[in-house]
C-alpha cells in the first residue's frame, strides 16, 4: 500500500465501560478528476470524464479501468499516455490524471455526462469539495446542540438493524442505512447493493414523511463510513452517525468541518469517536499516547 493511503489520526477508544485517547490508521480518501484527451492531431480536446473518490495509488489502472469498463474505450492500446496533471491547489495534490487516447480512436462519451460532476474551482483537492457542500447544504449542524446520546445505547443499535435487515438475512450480500431516534428507537431502515443508494432510498423516505432536518435522530450505516455517505448525513442535518466499518480520512475531515459526531468500528461493546465527542456521553477517558 502507497505511503500516501493511509494517515493517522486522534481518537477517543472506548471498550465496555473504559475509554482513552489513542491514535488510529485511516486508510486515505481523496477525489480523482479523470479527464480524456481525445480528437484527430489539429483539433485536440480535453474533457472531464468524471470524478470518484478513491484511496490514492494505482491511479492509471484505476483511470484505464474506469474508462474501459463504461466503454469510452474498448482497449488498452487506445491509450497513448496516461499521467496525472498539476493544478495549482493550496493542498497541492496528484487528484487530476489524464488519459490521452490515439488520434484515430473515437471514444463513446455518452456515458460521459451522468459520470462527472464539479464541486469548485479546486474541487479535486479535498477543501473544494467542503466548501461547496456547505453552499448547497440546506441545514448546518451545530457543535453546540444539545442532542447527546449514552454509549450504552450506541451498543445496541447494530443488534437492532440486524433484525430489520430482511434482505440481508436472505442474501448476506446487502448494505443497510439505519434512522433512530434520540432513544434509540428504530424510525426507518433502507437496504440496497449499494451503500450510497441505501442512505438515498432512507433520506428519501425521511423526505416523504416531511421528517428533515434529522438533527435529532442518529444514523447508523452497516459498513464503513465514506465521503460520500457523510455528505448526504450533512445534506440530511444529520449530526451523530455510527458506522458498523472504519471511516475514511475525507469523511472525518467532512464530519469535523460541519461539526458531525462520527463513531466507527460500532461492534459489541466498543467503538471508535473520530469527531465532535461531547455528544457521546462517556466516563472520564485517560491519555495512551
Amino acid at each position: 500500500m502507497p505511503e500516501n493511503a493511509v494517515i493517522q489520526l486522534p481518537i477517543i477508544k472506548v471498550t465496555d465501560d473504559e475509554n482513552a485517547r489513542t491514535t488510529d490508521a485511516l486508510a486515505i480518501e481523496e477525489p480523482l478528476e479523470i479527464r480524456l484527451e481525445h480528437g484527430p492531431a489539429n483539433e485536440r480536446k480535453i474533457q472531464n470524464v468524471s470524478v470518484t473518490m478513491r484511496t490514492p495509488g494505482n491511479d492509471a489502472e484505476l483511470a484505464l479501468g474506469f474508462l474501459f469498463t463504461e466503454g469510452i474505450i474498448k482497449q488498452q492500446s487506445d491509450t497513448h499516455s496516461i499521467g496525472h496533471c498539476f493544478i495549482a491547489c493550496a493542498e497541492n495534490k496528484e487528484n487530476v490524471i489524464q488519459v490521452s487516447i490515439r488520434e484515430d480512436i473515437v471514444p463513446n462519451l455518452l456515458n460521459a455526462e451522468r459520470n462527472f460532476y464539479t464541486t469548485s474551482s479546486c474541487g479535486v483537492c479535498g477543501k473544494g469539495s467542503i466548501d461547496a457542500i456547505r453552499t448547497v447544504s440546506a441545514f448546518e449542524t451545530r457543535k453546540s446542540d444539545k442532542n447527546q446520546i449514552s454509549a450504552d445505547m450506541l451498543y445496541l443499535l447494530p443488534a437492532i438493524l440486524q433484525k430489520r435487515q430482511e434482505v440481508f438475512a436472505d442474501t448476506g450480500g446487502l448494505h443497510a442505512s439505519a434512522l433512530f431516534d434520540a432513544e434509540g428507537e428504530l424510525v426507518l431502515v433502507r437496504e440496497d447493493v449499494g451503500r450510497h443508494n441505501a442512505l438515498d432510498k432512507l433520506i428519501g423516505a425521511a423526505l416523504n414523511e416531511q421528517m428533515l432536518p434529522l438533527d435529532k435522530h442518529i444514523l447508523l450505516l452497516s459498513g464503513r463510513a465514506s465521503f460520500e455517505l457523510v455528505q448526504k448525513a450533512a445534506m440530511a442535518g444529520i449530526n451523530i452517525i455510527a458506522a458498523v466499518g472504519a471511516p475514511s480520512s475525507l469523511a472525518v475531515q467532512l464530519s469535523e468541518e460541519f461539526k458531525i459526531t462520527l463513531v466507527g468500528f460500532l461492534r459489541g461493546k466498543r467503538f471508535n469517536i473520530y469527531t465532535q465527542p461531547q455528544r457521546i456521553l462517556l466516563s472520564k477517558y485517560e491519555d495512551s499516547y
